[in-house]
């Protein structure tokens, strides 16, 4: 029986396949393929982005607190501004 319904369906869907306008430019399976490639590949790229920024270390903090304490980043005091 389940020959029944999948060949019925097909004859349903037959006539509404012919509708398309066969001079019509359409991406068909290529343009499929390249879009998910692509989209497979920008996935990877976000996702290796992400584990790269993970391994950022920010010293900002570090230099404010050294900027507080009144010492440059080099580890020396800070000079007077000239002007």
């Amino acid at each position: 029986m389940p020959d029944m319904s999948a060949s019925l369906a097909l004859t349903n869907l037959v006539p509404l396949a012919k509708e398309v306008d066969q001079n019509k430019v359409t991406p068909g399976v290529l343009g499929f393929i390249v879009f998910a490639v692509m989209a497979l590949a920008v996935w990877g790229l976000m996702k290796s982005m992400n584990r790269h920024m993970g391994k950022v270390t920010f010293e900002e903090d570090s230099q404010k607190d050294a900027a507080a304490s009144g010492k440059n980043s080099t580890g020396g005091k800070a000079s007077p501004a000239k002007g």
